[in-house]
């Protein structure tokens, strides 16, 4: 596939503080691309680098096929940008919202009317469209700073912590709408600090530290650099859970609530070799479950925090 967004040797620094040092990325097009990290990481830097907001120390950067050093103003062009913090006008209705935008896009009066009626109608707004915008719930306003990302018709989004605060209806909403953006060929580069997310959305994910990256891949791959995957087993009878012992000898044992936890990568070859084990020692298992890293598991080992302390300690829900 090709790219859409390529990064070489990315570094940034304000005053004598390093934020990002020597980056490389690629995002392919028309996939969802996130960046993970702790508060302070450089994800939302490395945000405006690429969209053009600011201005790199070093590195190489190609935006849909262009130079972003040499050509801002084409990068510009293919670009939208969803930011922490909406953009939208509280004292304008949401119909008066788009047409700004188009007006800045200089799509002509009949154009930009029709524009801002087609993402009412795409982002479930028109009701809402001729209210002012102060009156919509947080939900309401991520989808208007959405739609007025699209005005110009974006080939790449950049979408910074775009559900952010969101309930979580609201937050599965803006998913589905991502994946709807996507399915039409437009490329996401997503920043958050909801591990789920990520999971749930990114094709491939990063995980940005102090301002380098320390892992990559999809999640699957990253779920894999953790150990701690096993399955469960629990057992009613003492001496049927005696027996298994005897059968599993790797299993950490816990007699007083009769559970074997057997290391296991949740693999399938690895589940059917365990399961012919069992069968095999003809023992009864009153209940299996598989429990495999996830990417909280993974965040914790490559960064040593926990997405739970950050959220702790974030107290205006920024990154820098």
């Amino acid at each position: 596939m090709s790219a859409a967004i390529e990064v070489r040797g990315l570094r940034k620094s304000y005053g004598d503080k390093l934020v990002l040092d020597g980056i490389d990325l690629t995002v392919a097009k028309g996939t969802i691309f996130s960046l993970l990290g702790p508060n302070g990481a450089g994800k939302t830097t490395a945000v405006q680098i690429l969209s053009t907001l600011s201005t790199a120390d070093a590195g190489e950067i190609r935006v849909d096929g262009t130079d972003l050093h040499q050509d801002p103003e084409a990068v510009r062009a293919a670009i939208g940008v969803t930011g922490q913090f909406s953009a939208v006008d509280g004292l304008m209705t949401g119909r008066e919202n788009l047409i700004l935008m188009a007006d800045l896009y200089h799509l002509g009066r009949s154009e930009a009317r029709r524009r801002a009626d087609e993402l009412l109608e795409r982002f479930d707004l028109v009701e809402a469209g001729g209210k002012m915008a102060m009156t919509y719930s947080g939900g309401m306003k991520r989808r208007l700073d959405l739609a007025m990302t699209l005005v110009g018709r974006p080939r790449i989004i950049f979408l910074d912590e775009p559900t952010t605060g969101l309930d979580p209806r609201s937050r599965h909403d803006m998913w589905t709408m991502i994946r709807d953006l996507v399915a039409g060929g437009v490329t996401v580069f997503l920043t958050t600090q909801y591990l789920e997310e990520a999971d749930e959305l990114a094709d491939r994910i990063a995980v940005l530290d102090h301002g380098r990256l320390v892992a990559h891949g999809t999640a699957a791959e990253l779920k894999r650099l953790v150990p701690g995957g096993h399955v469960r087993l629990r057992f009613t009878s003492p001496a049927e859970f005696a027996l298994a012992g005897q059968a599993l000898p790797t299993a950490v044992a816990n007699s007083e609530s009769l559970v074997l936890q057997v290391p296991n990568d949740g693999s399938v070859h690895s589940l059917r070799d365990l399961l012919a084990r069992i069968d095999d020692a003809s023992l009864e298992v009153d209940e299996l479950t598989v429990h495999t890293p996830d990417l909280d598991d993974v965040f914790f080992a490559v960064t040593g925090q926990s997405t739970q302390h950050e959220a702790a300690l974030s107290t205006d829900g920024t990154t820098k």
